[in-house]
């Protein structure tokens, strides 16, 4: 029994009663950014929706690219190294024009100072100078380069998720089994709730994994509708592995459980009708401390990852509580301006494919798609979807 597809009526029932609410509050105080809104309501279900169904899909293809056992990972495998090689091919030739290039003696077209009617001190430098084969090398360099990231990425993240499946590890489990009862279900929670915060942590902080999440963060609005608002593509991220509690001795069965108990727990932070909780706020991750979670302003920005608990942000320094002088400001800090479900879904991966191609060596293009996300950002900080505060982070 899943726990999360049991509470689906409670879900519609919820929301339905808190656009009531938000709506009596909107007449005595006007509207605000938590009203729900019927474009970015239908969004935010649509994701929830095919976050549900394409993850069943994908799990199911990505074992086909697991290294040693399935069909197609040698070919996979092929591809990468195959666009590796012409991507260095290409770099080589570009390069090596590019020298040439500035290398050539000037002739008549080019005059020099002794020829010029123009003072040398008041003449432009003369660009470098990248004739077309040039500029047709770079554009190849980019885009096998992008191929050989692409294939190598998928098949290393399937092995990973192969590998370190709860089911896989439970066999090769180190410690006893704990058996079904209440306190192994207590570890289990526990357990993921702190391998949930690194996980969400990491999310934020490398820009593929951030990729997945953004969808996430993507509303400029913050009620439970939000909530569902999930990634389709954790199939393409490398994390740390839940897996991790098989091999304690935790069943695999109860670790699902504690994952459906985490996402319950998750949903009904998601709400700006609950201000403050007392006491709790200080060893729960409660509405408040979620809203913050989910602001775009500086102050807010990585902070506040735990799930059930907030002793791990406490613990580990992203800490960060709901300031009523700061009022949080929901989405991105350079919104998307899209209710399109795909859209919402892959832009990330649309702006790290254009870095990537546009990069010149393989240092940059790794760091486009491995470094915080403001690494990124800040080398092109007008484009839609960055998260700019990320540049403060990763500048310290």
């Amino acid at each position: 029994m899943d726990l999360t597809v049991v509470a689906i009526p409670g879900f519609f029932g919820s929301m339905a009663y808190e656009a009531h609410w938000l709506r009596r509050r909107a007449e005595r105080e006007g509207p605000s950014p938590v009203d729900y809104e019927r474009n970015d309501t239908i969004a935010s279900l649509t994701m929830g929706t095919g976050s549900l169904v394409i993850p069943m899909l994908t799990h199911r293809l990505a074992r086909n690219f697991e290294w040693g056992r399935g069909r197609w990972a040698r070919p996979l495998l092929a591809v990468g190294v195959a666009a590796a090689a012409a991507t260095a091919v290409a770099d080589a030739m570009a390069r090596a024009g590019e020298r040439e290039a500035g290398s050539v003696e000037p002739t008549a077209a080019t005059p020099t100072a002794a020829t010029s009617t123009v003072a040398p001190s008041d003449r432009e430098p003369e660009p470098a100078r990248t004739d077309g084969r040039n500029r047709w090398w770079r554009r190849a360099a980019g885009s096998t380069a992008v191929a050989a990231i692409a294939a190598t990425g998928l098949s290393a993240a399937s092995t990973w998720a192969a590998r370190t499946s709860a089911q896989r590890l439970f066999r090769r489990r180190v410690l006893p089994d704990w058996g079904g009862g209440p306190v192994a279900l207590g570890a289990a929670v526990l357990g993921w709730d702190f391998i949930y915060y690194w996980n969400h942590r990491l999310q934020h902080e490398s820009r593929i994994l951030w990729a997945i999440h953004v969808v996430h963060h993507s509303s400029e609005r913050y009620n439970l509708s939000t909530a569902l608002r999930q990634p389709w593509a954790e199939t393409l991220g490398m994390f740390v592995p839940y897996g991790v509690l098989a091999l304690m001795g935790l069943r695999p069965d109860l670790i699902e459980t504690a994952r459906q108990i985490n996402l319950l727990y998750q949903y009904w932070i998601h709400t700006d009708t609950i201000r403050r909780l007392g006491a709790f706020e200080e060893v729960l991750n409660t509405p408040s401390h979620h809203r913050a979670h989910h602001g775009s302003n500086r102050r807010y920005l990585d902070r506040n990852h735990g799930s059930i608990l907030i002793v791990w942000d406490r613990l580990f320094g992203t800490f960060q509580r709901e300031l009523d002088e700061d009022p949080v400001v929901y989405g991105l800090t350079k919104n998307i301006e899209t209710f399109h479900p795909l859209r919402i879904a892959t832009h990330e991966y649309a702006d790290i494919v254009r870095d990537v191609h546009g990069a010149n060596s393989w240092r940059d293009r790794l760091s486009f798609v491995l470094r915080g996300p403001g690494w990124a950002y800040e080398r092109h900080p007008g484009r839609p979807g960055g998260e700019a505060a990320h540049v403060e982070v990763d500048a310290a």
